[in-house]
């Protein structure tokens, strides 16, 4: 129970160093789709298209390299080594990445159909965010929270602060007083979103800047190439995934007849955002757990604790979901601002039980990382992106938005099924599958139900979230009560 108290206690502070950033960028949502902002729907589509390729070539340049150095940090005796050669192999890449892309800029520009002004804006970003994997990984591996979580709310708050006076400030100053009309550029928004991205990239590397120079910049060839060797089917994992998270924007570009294709994913990407909240409780929940299951590799009771969690995880995030869902109408009077954007509704279900079934898929993740066969995490993650393309080429065309999310829970779930099947034969864990199936079938049941025929009737829908507590409460009973008299033991 201790042991679980400090896993649930770094969580809940990873957890706000994710959520409430992205609390405070979410405010850019409503700020993006309200009317006057942006040009256009179409114009939001194409920032999207941006943070597409963003999230692909993150995973480029990290390259499992920060899974690895978990790994080897915790398992070498000489850390120093470990950190010091995972950030010069960073460091190296990235600077090639970044002169080799300066270089082909237009090239990149003629491909992707971005203005070359954004491509330079998104080198310089990569880079940045780059250079800074290992020292926030360093920072989660030496248990320090509270700095790993002022530094990326510091990061987000200047890139919202920035976006808002880009965005709204600047133009009234400029409409306001007569000597500033030249500040602000019309139609330059999407420069100004980049721009304010390069800030706030930038604060996080000043912020830590210590890291680097502490760092006794020691490169271990032969370390290195282990490392590799464990980071490649990371790397292979990690570029699957950016397919089954990202090319579904760049597949409804490609796919859509071009004078729909923009708009389309900028109805889908703002909708999107309303299983935000899903998305931040499985990435706090991940960012605390997984330095967790390499520091419990050798412990005793590790099997009982990581089945407690992911039962745990199920039975909190099952809860999330179907309040998600039945007061999206409520939420999306704050998050989507303009009804141009708000046609695209219908996936919101869809896209919340995908990202739930994402995050037990990384609980799951366990014993192929545990057990250094990081090879068949990839190997998943390759399955779930076939899933993605297959059925994202054939739905799109067919039914344009609906297929592409649609798409996205088949290749999550199928993630999930093939990782609990695999691990059931390389590394038993003796997870409740009974609880756990009850509490994702009934969680879905009633989401579906009440969204596509109850929708707006929250007399239905509280029922339905009052019947799934009520159900969790009865099988859970002992193990809350352990959980509280422990708690009430600590006080005392």
């Amino acid at each position: 129970m201790a042991t679980l108290k400090k896993l649930f206690k770094q969580t809940f502070i990873y957890g706000l160093a994710t959520v409430l950033p992205r609390l405070l960028s979410f405010i850019l949502v409503p700020l993006y789709t309200s009317d006057g902002v942006l040009s256009s729907v179409a114009e939001y589509g194409k920032l999207n298209i941006i943070f597409s390729y963003f999230i692909f070539f993150n995973v480029i340049l990290a390259y499992g390299m920060e899974t690895a150095f978990f790994r080897f940090f915790h398992k070498e005796k000489n850390k120093n080594t470990v950190t010091s050669t995972a950030s010069i192999s960073l460091l190296i890449s990235s600077l090639l990445f970044l002169i080799i892309g300066f270089l082909l800029q237009h090239k990149i520009a003629q491909v992707t159909g971005l203005n070359i002004e954004y491509i330079k804006y998104i080198l310089a970003i990569l880079f940045l965010d780059a250079i800074v994997i290992i020292p926030f990984a360093w920072l989660r591996a030496m248990q320090k929270p509270l700095k790993y979580s002022f530094i990326k709310i510091t990061n987000v708050a200047i890139n919202l602060g920035l976006n808002v006076f880009f965005l709204v400030g600047l133009k009234k100053i400029a409409e306001s007083f007569t000597f500033a009309e030249n500040l602000y550029i019309p139609n330059f928004e999407i420069n100004y979103i980049l721009i304010s991205q390069v800030i706030s990239s930038v604060s996080s590397l000043i912020l830590l800047g210590k890291f680097y120079t502490k760092l006794n910049f020691r490169f271990d060839k032969d370390l290195w190439k282990k490392m590799m060797k464990y980071a490649f089917p990371v790397l292979i994992a990690g570029i699957a995934y950016s397919i089954n998270e990202a090319f579904d924007r760049l597949l409804l570009d490609y796919l859509l007849p071009k004078n729909i294709a923009e708009t389309t994913i900028g109805m889908y990407a703002a909708c999107y955002k309303i299983a935000v909240f899903m998305t931040l409780f499985v990435t706090g929940f991940k960012l605390g757990v997984e330095p967790f299951f390499f520091s419990q590799a050798e412990q005793k009771n590790k099997e009982k604790n990581y089945a407690t969690i992911l039962e745990i995880f199920v039975m909190l995030g099952a809860l999330m979901f179907l309040g998600i869902v039945v007061f999206t109408d409520i939420l999306k009077l704050y998050i989507i601002r303009s009804e141009a954007y708000r046609q695209a509704l219908w996936i919101v279900p869809f896209i919340t039980l995908a990202n739930l079934c994402l995050g037990i898929y990384h609980n799951l993740s366990v014993w192929y990382k545990v057990t250094d066969k990081t090879k068949i995490g990839a190997y998943i993650s390759i399955l779930g992106a076939i899933v993605t393309l297959a059925l994202n080429f054939w739905l799109i065309p067919i039914i344009s938005y609906k297929g592409a999310a649609i798409a996205t829970l088949a290749a999550y779930a199928s993630m999930m099924l093939i990782s609990y099947l695999l691990g059931k034969k390389y590394y038993p864990i003796p997870y409740n599958i009974k609880k756990i199936g009850l509490y994702l079938g009934l969680s879905s049941a009633f989401a579906f139900t009440y969204f596509f025929l109850f929708r707006e009737n929250y007399y239905v829908g509280i029922l339905f979230i009052l019947l799934l507590s009520g159900t969790m409460i009865a099988l859970e009973k002992n193990q809350l009560i352990s959980i509280y008299n422990s708690l009430k033991n600590r006080k005392r």
